[in-house]
């Protein structure tokens, strides 16, 4: 079994979802009581949501580039980033560290592509929806796919709640509600299926919160770490 490294806290109500999800995965393909091999850094994220605020990416980014030299000094076989917008760093990770990184865009657009999608609306972060360097751009370049995002009012209140409630452990029945109707506006515009593209996301919203099909990153990026983990 290979060690993962994964750097979470960005935030870590996400992070510990991947920890449970990929551990339960082991044991129930290995049996008896496996687990993952895990080396884990996780940020105060609140040092880096502050470099995000301020549009300071390259300094954002640096800290990814050495918490990911720091796992691969320790040990680790391969790299996992346990959210969706900082997979903006995968360039200056990739040149800097020479361990695989298994990057959140390649089980979400295979998936997509299985089910025979070409239009899909993304849901997260302001950066996640508006930068081509997370998801947008990959899923386009390699996968093919049309990406559309919310505008406008839409787009503020997907990216506030993120920052002002799922982070701080907050789910409300409102802000699903929201999210809601931003999800439906999306479909309307022909979207045929909806990438919950925040980690913390699937905490909020279920299935049966749109009417098209919903991919979960977190659950298919931690479904993926497994079998790179045991492959």
């Amino acid at each position: 079994m290979k060690t993962i490294g994964m750097i979470g806290g960005m935030s870590w109500e996400s992070s510990s979802v991947y920890y449970q999800q990929i551990n339960r995965e082991v044991q129930k393909r290995l049996g008896g009581v496996h687990s993952a091999k895990f080396l884990i850094y996780s940020f105060d994220f609140d040092e880096m949501a502050t470099l995000q605020s301020a549009g300071r990416w390259a300094e954002a980014n640096a800290l990814m580039v050495k918490v990911a030299q720091d796992l691969a000094n320790a040990g680790a076989d391969f790299l996992l980033i346990a959210c969706n917008t900082m997979h903006c760093a995968t360039p200056e990770m990739e040149k800097a560290v020479p361990l695989p990184l298994l990057h959140i865009a390649d089980p979400l657009g295979k998936a997509i592509k299985n089910a025979d999608l070409k239009r899909v609306g993304l849901v997260g972060s302001k950066y996640t929806m508006e930068s081509d360097q997370v998801l947008r751009g990959r899923l386009r370049d390699r996968y093919g796919l049309d990406v559309i995002v919310p505008d406008g009012e839409d787009a503020a209140e997907a990216s506030r709640v993120i920052y002002e409630e799922l982070v701080r452990g907050k789910f409300l029945d409102t802000s699903r509600a929201r999210y809601r109707d931003i999800i439906a506006r999306l479909v309307a515009q022909g979207a045929q299926g909806i990438i919950l593209g925040c980690t913390e996301l699937p905490l909020l919203l279920k299935p049966e919160d749109c009417a098209a099909p919903m991919f979960d990153t977190t659950a298919l990026h931690t479904s993926a770490a497994v079998d790179f983990a045991l492959a």
